[in-house]
């Protein structure tokens, strides 16, 4: 029986598996799986466990209409820490390893959240948001009434501002609460602050011997002006606080190693601002000397992929070995994410390179194994076993009664030249249903970014454009990460140049290719910086019969001031602040070219959009309109520039029936 197309509603039937978690013995992991509720229009997720070496299924752990998730395990393999806002805001939970009931062990009035054990067992440490001079010790939860009060109250005061990074797409409006981490102890049943400092203080590691905790930050006086991460250090007994880095950089992902005499970690200092490629570093904290591990290649650390079904934690690296003399980390190449190894010698090896999308991974330090997360283009997610010998095992069956059912379609790698030589790379999706002797009309995407990579992954999107009857082609054009320094680097102070020439050679190549896609038949579409793109291609061509930009930029000018980022993206990008030279923005603003639009262009945009305020859109819209050009706007309410991957279920929903309506109404499939 031949498999049917997807359709938008199956967005909403998919899991997401997540944050593997081995227990001690390396003989289970718990993992989080995350769904939609499709009745109260949000996600849930709840905690699973499954034997390694074992053919039993996966186990569900908790269960209710919450979120669970961060489950860690305690040294001893006897107990399972982690966060649930089942009590109404994210409180930390212990439960045994082997099931039973969940005991709350934090009532802190905003919530607790990434708890992480101490190498004995005895101390939780954690994050908390807290307020200056807030008592750790008698923080008391309040009522879901009294919280809906609390909220009540603040929306009818006014909001003082007087600090220059006052907003945040993730977090909305800031406030004067800072992110502090506290220490718990399980026997005595008491709480330690161990920062105070006016900023937020993210947790990285604690020191094997437990008197050491790592962070990350920036706490000078100047961090409001600064876009500079440091690592630091805090003593637990003395609160004693000492900067590891240089300030000079963004520096992540800290931890530890074995013996606590070295420290390894993730970042860059910033030589190509925001498009700078993170280095693999060790801290020796007795000399004081730092070592790069990654000097000399040229590859993007982590997972920079871009994909609209990515929920939960996922591990990156690095992550020490058990004997402490190499590290464990993900790194991304020409459109794929892959497994390595690096020797304190320098020595590299590829453990996983299998040309898919490797999103995270959990080290087995009994018989040096892994469980990677492993996602492809027609599989959403899944964990593999890796073996010390290099074998890959499946381990889940996420998403199978889906899969059976539905047809994916497998894209081709396409690779051609851009104008001046450059080699690029893409994918192209065929049609379900392909027939050789029709003609399809094609849609390209443009990712967001810039500096992030179209891959080897599963894109509902994507899938969902083919199964409706369209080519899609994807490409990462100079500015995406996976094709090195230089590459990444290409697209600043060119927004609009070259970057935009790529895309363009990507469609002739398609078209040149394959004589199943109808030349008169082309859409466009894309978010963020792709919004930005989409609106900059339809302003200067009329190639395109349809068009949708999604969270756009159309006036770098405006983009400056409203922007959560744009006081210094600006500068970062395009070389320059709003002050320094307005007209040079406004040359590359696609609000300058409203008056040649002849596209037919609907514009997509979360309300609540902090990152690309929806500003952006009205701007475009009231001028296209007023320009009686063929137009259309649509608003998302409660909205944020996470529409698309993490938004409320019905709005994504309603958001992919609008692209399809459009595209169906001028390209005619």
């Amino acid at each position: 029986m031949a498999k049917r197309a997807l359709t938008a509603n199956d967005l909403t039937e998919l899991v997401m598996y997540s944050d593997p978690q081995l227990t001690p013995d390396g003989d289970t992991y718990f993992f989080v799986e995350t769904v939609m509720d499709k009745e109260k229009d949000e996600y849930r997720s709840h905690l699973f466990t499954q034997k390694v070496n074992s053919s039993a299924d996966e186990k569900q752990w908790t269960y209710g209409k919450q979120k669970d998730s961060h489950p860690r395990i305690s040294p001893d393999g006897k107990q399972v820490v982690f966060q649930s806002d089942r009590s109404g805001v994210s409180q930390l939970w212990l439960m045994p390893a082997d099931g039973g009931e969940a005991k709350q062990l934090t009532t802190f009035q905003y919530g607790a959240y990434s708890p992480e054990w101490s190498k004995d067992g005895k101390y939780l440490f954690f994050s908390a948001p807290l307020e200056k001079g807030d008592n750790v010790q008698h923080q008391k939860e309040l009522t879901r009434e009294e919280r809906q009060k609390q909220k009540e109250e603040k929306s009818k005061q006014p909001m003082v501002i007087d600090r220059l990074n006052y907003k945040s797409d993730h977090s909305g409006f800031l406030d004067d609460k800072r992110m502090q981490i506290i220490m718990y102890d399980l026997q005595e049943d008491t709480y330690t602050q161990l920062t105070s400092d006016d900023s937020d203080h993210h947790f990285q590691d604690v020191s094997p011997d437990g008197k050491t905790v790592l962070f990350a930050g920036n706490i000078s006086e100047d961090a409001d002006y600064e876009l500079i991460t440091d690592l630091y250090t805090v003593d637990i007994s003395s609160k004693e606080i000492k900067k590891l880095t240089n300030g000079s950089g963004s520096f992540y992902s800290a931890i530890f190693s074995p013996n606590g005499d070295k420290v390894a970690y993730v970042g860059n200092e910033q030589q190509f601002a925001g498009a700078t490629q993170d280095e693999l570093f060790v801290f020796d904290l007795a000399t004081k000397e730092r070592s790069c591990l990654t000097e000399g290649w040229d590859v993007q650390l982590g997972d920079p992929t871009v994909g609209d079904f990515q929920m939960g934690e996922f591990q990156t690296g690095p992550v020490w070995s058990a004997d402490g003399e190499k590290l464990f980390f993900i790194a991304a190449q020409n459109g794929a994410t892959a497994l390595y190894s690096v020797a304190l010698d320098h020595t590299r090896t590829a453990l996983y390179a299998a040309n898919n999308h490797v999103a995270g991974f959990a080290y087995n330090k009994t018989d040096q194994s892994f469980v990677l997360t492993v996602i492809t283009p027609t599989d959403p997610v899944n964990f593999y076993h890796l073996t010390a010998n290099g074998n890959a095992r499946k381990l889940t069956n996420a998403n199978a009664a889906f899969l059976e059912e539905v047809a994916l379609c497998e894209p081709e790698e396409i690779n051609f030249k851009a104008k001046d030589g450059w080699d690029i790379q893409g994918w192209l999706l065929k049609p379900y249903g392909f027939e050789a002797d029709k003609k399809y009309p094609l849609v390209l995407e443009v990712h967001g970014g810039p500096h992030t990579m179209y891959g080897n992954t599963f894109f509902h999107e994507m899938q969902l454009l083919a199964a409706k009857g369209y080519v899609v082609l994807y490409v990462n054009p100079r500015g995406s990460y996976g094709y090195g320094q230089k590459f990444v680097d290409a697209c600043r102070k060119d927004y609009g140049g070259s970057d935009y020439t790529d895309l363009m050679a990507a469609v002739d190549y398609a078209l040149q290719t394959y004589d199943f896609i109808d030349q008169n038949r082309l859409g466009v579409t894309g978010g963020s910086y792709g919004g930005f793109m989409t609106n900059w291609i339809v302003g200067h061509t009329n190639r395109f019969k349809a068009a949708v930009t999604q969270r756009s930029i159309s006036n770098w000018l405006s983009f400056y001031g409203v922007s959560d980022i744009g006081y210094f993206f600006t500068k970062w990008e395009h070389g320059l602040h709003l002050m320094d030279d307005p007209k040079a923005l406004w040359d590359i603003s696609p609000l300058k070219y409203a008056e040649n639009v002849e596209t037919p262009l609907l514009i997509l945009h979360g309300e609540r959009d902090f990152r690309c305020p929806i500003e952006q859109g009205e701007q475009f819209y009231v001028t296209l309109k007023h320009l009686k050009k063929d137009v259309a706007f649509v608003r998302f309410p409660n909205a944020t520039h996470e529409l698309s991957r993490s938004g409320a279920p019905k709005m994504r929903l309603e958001r992919l029936h609008h692209i399809c309506r459009w595209f169906e109404k001028y390209l005619g499939c």
